[in-house]
């Protein structure tokens, strides 16, 4: 396990930013809520992308709930994006949103995307929160899905995270690694598993992010000064995933060297 220093959030003085990513999945909030807020308190994060948000009955005032306990705001996302949720601090400033409901299989859950396009200092960012099939085939699908929806955003930047709901050995995971910079496996910080907080023995979370983002730092955060192993663990059923990301300033053409937001395409 890792345990250097994760850099702050700040604004260089080009104009890129460093800032700190969270993924986590909350199942809901079913479980300790003042335990989930003291976690993500702890994390400092500007941007929080959120699986198994609340979905049904006043899911509304759920999130909006979290996110004043955390001191964020509301971004996209929850039930009308099938579970994804996205939450941002007030050092963003949002160019637009769109949730976004998946193909569903006969039998198996409504899948979606909570996506966002943001600026922060000068740095213009898509953003995807997801949550992928617990099928094999739907969720391979689905990677596949996720992927040209960021190189659809149009953006010189971005960021996926998530519950992949497969460890990086799997087709779905390694068809979004070999695109995207899988930030745990560049730069690993913290802890590397996921689930479950009780006995964690598979990293099935993670943060992704496209090409000329700077990976700073990426994993469970195990030892960060108000985080307890008993919030942890009573806080959800997974993990969260604590990256430091440096995102350059937009210029130019808006596409990091080499002209592509995503890596080189091949069958995985």
């Amino acid at each position: 396990m890792a345990t250097n220093a994760l850099p702050d959030s700040r604004t260089e003085p080009d104009g890129s930013v460093v800032l700190r990513v969270l993924s986590y999945n909350i199942r809901s909030m079913r479980d300790d809520r003042e335990a989930l807020a003291r976690v993500i308190n702890a994390c400092a994060p500007d941007l929080v992308f959120v699986q198994e948000a609340p979905r049904f009955f006043r899911w509304r005032k759920r999130a909006a709930w979290l996110a004043a306990r955390t001191g964020l705001v509301v971004l996209s996302g929850g039930a009308t994006a099938a579970g994804p949720l996205l939450l941002c601090s007030l050092r963003v400033t949002v160019e637009r949103t769109e949730d976004v409901l998946l193909p569903r299989t006969p039998g198996l859950h409504q899948r979606g995307f909570a996506t966002s396009v943001v600026r922060i200092g000068g740095a213009r960012i898509g953003l995807v929160s997801c949550h992928l099939s617990l099928q094999t085939d739907e969720r391979y699908t689905q990677a596949g899905m996720l992927l040209d929806r960021l190189d659809a955003m149009d953006v010189p930047h971005a960021i996926a995270a998530g519950d992949v709901n497969e460890r990086p050995g799997g087709r779905s995971f390694r068809r979004l690694a070999k695109e995207l910079q899988d930030c745990w496996t560049v730069k690993p910080w913290g802890g590397e598993y996921t689930s479950t907080p009780g006995d964690p023995h598979q990293r099935i979370d993670a943060v992704f992010a496209t090409q000329g983002i700077e990976v700073l730092g990426c994993g469970v955060p195990l030892d960060l000064p108000g985080i307890s192993r008993a919030d942890l663990t009573a806080a959800t059923d997974h993990l969260p995933v604590l990256a430091a990301l440096r995102v350059p300033a937009r210029a130019g053409t808006d596409y990091p060297p080499g002209g592509r937001r995503l890596a080189p395409s091949s069958t995985p």
